[in-house]
């Protein structure tokens, strides 16, 4: 596993460094590579290059760090989803958080809310809706009797998105109509053109914190993928892990999602991709998804930006026409079972 990692690590600096390079405005490596060490080292712009590096340092920089945050993000609870629920083919977005986080961005962008936070206003409201669907999920699918199950969480979160969902139709086709409701349809479909500096750090702290708590628990993950009663015989607590798998995963996924929108297929695909390579073992999986997730998704957001050129595809679009085809080929070969085939 060691020589994998290694070799994901500097794929993903390479990716890193041609997502700043590959874009509609045309800068040379050579200007970007002083660019970049430029903006590291402070070291001084000519003022007929502040509009190339203002291009490489502000805009695009920042997007392929948090592409790759979020790829990582959303492939880190996509082990953690599929592990709470035992269901290969569950994603971060089964339980209904990216939905409820929609809504709230939503009410964002076609309703003025939130309009005193400035800058801030998409991020807070999209997290904190989420943080309200979380809850809601939670307390309709926890019974008296028995817990909180895998079955009754996914068909709580799967209705619940469907309310959240008709939510946000509404109110997409009750606004006016114009560039709001364009952005909101590239909200909804996953975007990374608003990323700025200011908004990868909350966003990196939460995906590192959700990685190093689910690193420490992967024995108990191990555990729990066998089943309630042997997890229990081994002496994991299967409803109290569940219960922490369940704040860990939204707490990353409405993180993520307010920073870039609702985008699929990562978190269901590179799970399953990462367990047929390095096994079911939850040490090896999260040591190895992250960093495919971060490549994966660096390089969508590429494709988003160059397909269309000047223009823009949401990079929800990109993962989705690239995941349905790999699930497809994943479920005629059978690999779709829980720990690979």
């Amino acid at each position: 596993m060691p020589p994998l990692v290694a070799a994901l690590t500097v794929l993903l600096l390479v990716s890193l460094v041609s997502g700043v390079g590959l874009g509609a405005a045309g800068v040379g490596w050579g200007d970007v590579f002083r660019f970049l060490g430029a903006g590291f080292t402070g070291g001084a712009i000519h003022a007929e290059d502040v509009a190339a590096y203002t291009i490489v340092w502000e805009i695009r920089l920042p997007r392929v760090v948090l592409a790759a945050v979020v790829g990582a993000g959303l492939a880190t609870v996509g082990v953690a989803v599929q592990a709470m629920v035992r269901n290969a083919l569950a994603d971060p977005f089964v339980l209904g958080i990216s939905s409820g986080a929609a809504v709230g961005a939503n009410a964002v962008i076609l309703l003025g809310a939130f309009a005193g936070l400035g800058v801030w206003a998409l991020s807070v409201s999209a997290f904190c809706s989420a943080l309200a669907a979380m809850a809601i999920v939670y307390a309709a699918a926890r019974s008296a009797t028995h817990g909180l199950t895998p079955l009754r969480l996914i068909l709580t979160g799967t209705a619940l998105a469907y309310g959240f969902e008709a939510l946000t139709t509404v109110m997409v086709f009750g606004a006016a109509r114009g560039e709001a409701a364009r952005s909101a349809v590239m909200w909804l479909l996953g975007s990374l053109g608003g990323a700025t500096w200011p908004r990868v750090p909350i966003a990196a702290v939460t995906v590192v914190a959700g990685w190093v708590w689910l690193r420490w628990r992967a024995e108990a993950l191990n555990a729990l993928a066998m089943g309630d009663e042997t997890s229990t015989a081994l002496g994991v607590q299967p409803g109290r892990l569940r219960r922490e798998l369940f704040l860990v995963t939204a707490a990353v996924t409405g993180t993520v999602v307010a920073v870039s929108g609702a985008i699929g297929f990562v978190g269901l695909m590179v799970p399953h991709v990462v367990r047929m390579l390095v096994g079911a073992d939850h040490r090896r999986v999260l040591a190895v998804a992250p960093l495919a997730g971060a490549v994966l998704l660096v390089w969508a957001d590429v494709l988003s930006r160059l397909l269309l050129a000047p223009a823009e595809l949401p990079v929800g679009v990109i993962t989705a026409v690239v995941g349905v085809p790999a699930f497809l080929l994943l479920m005629r070969r059978g690999g779709y079972a829980f720990g690979g085939r």
